[in-house]
């Protein structure tokens, strides 16, 4: 492949933002939205000046997570779109532009038009980090992504057992392949939290291979986070956890992975 034929050739950065950070994994249902949102707040929580790309075209979640749920964005003079601002973070979602029940049945050009808009047509403003959170899998948006702008590194969300594990190997090798750094996998629902019962930790799912693959990778651990009903209460009343109870072990967990990404920055 020649230079001019290298489809990366056409990444352009976001006007106004420093560093991409994708927030990715390898199949859904192991918490990666809970974790883009929260880390958000943790970032910001942090000092730094935050936005929040809810990539999942076809099942955006941050609206509801984000306490932004049925908010429509508005236009600038300049024609472009304005961010919804909550918790101190600028957030955009396709869910900000179609109705939550109605589904989005787009094929290829007109997901890539729509990730086109998020990227560009967003007024962000100055930013230090935008996450972006993307949808499971290793489809059509993930390399959408990266073609069209510079991604810092990626982060990966996994459970702790093996059959999750599987799904993230494919992730993190599709990054490898495309040149995205990955920064480190949050193991999340890592055990049971019980705050009467602080010191225990009781395992939920079986313990899988995972630190035996980050050390033949040579990648970070990031942090474990425990399986605690009063994220998932959070994440319902759209106030993320790190938000409403920031000096708490759960919370401190979210706190120290986004410490370690800053420390990679």
């Amino acid at each position: 492949m020649t230079q001019s034929q290298n489809p990366f050739d056409q990444q352009k950065p976001i006007p106004g933002v420093s560093k991409i950070i994708a927030v990715s994994s390898g199949k859904g249902g192991v918490g990666k939205s809970t974790i883009a949102s929260n880390l958000a707040v943790a970032l910001a929580q942090a000092g730094k000046k935050v936005g929040l790309l809810d990539a999942d075209i076809y099942g955006p979640s941050l609206p509801r997570m984000m306490g932004a749920l049925k908010q429509k964005p508005e236009i600038t003079h300049d024609n472009k779109i304005k961010p919804i601002e909550r918790h101190g973070i600028k957030i955009m979602s396709m869910g900000f532009l179609v109705d939550e029940e109605m589904a989005v049945a787009w094929r290829g050009p007109m997901l890539f038009k729509a990730m086109n808009q998020l990227f560009y047509d967003v007024d962000w403003g100055e930013l230090d980090i935008l996450l972006i959170d993307l949808p499971p899998g290793t489809g059509d948006v993930q390399l959408s992504m990266v073609q069209k702008v510079p991604v810092f590194g990626a982060i990966s969300i996994c459970t702790p057992q093996n059959i999750a594990l599987a799904d993230v190997k494919k992730s993190i090798d599709m990054f490898d392949r495309v040149n995205v750094r990955c920064l480190g996998v949050v193991e999340n629902m890592s055990y049971f939290y019980d705050p009467n019962r602080p010191d225990e930790k009781q395992e939920i799912f079986p313990k899988g291979d995972l630190f035996n693959f980050l050390d033949s990778k040579k990648l970070q651990h990031l942090v474990a986070i425990p399986l605690y009903a009063e994220v998932a209460l959070s994440c319902e009343i759209g106030i993320p956890y790190v938000a409403r109870k920031s000096q708490d072990p759960v919370a401190k967990a979210y706190q120290t992975m986004a410490n370690k990404i800053l420390e990679q920055i």
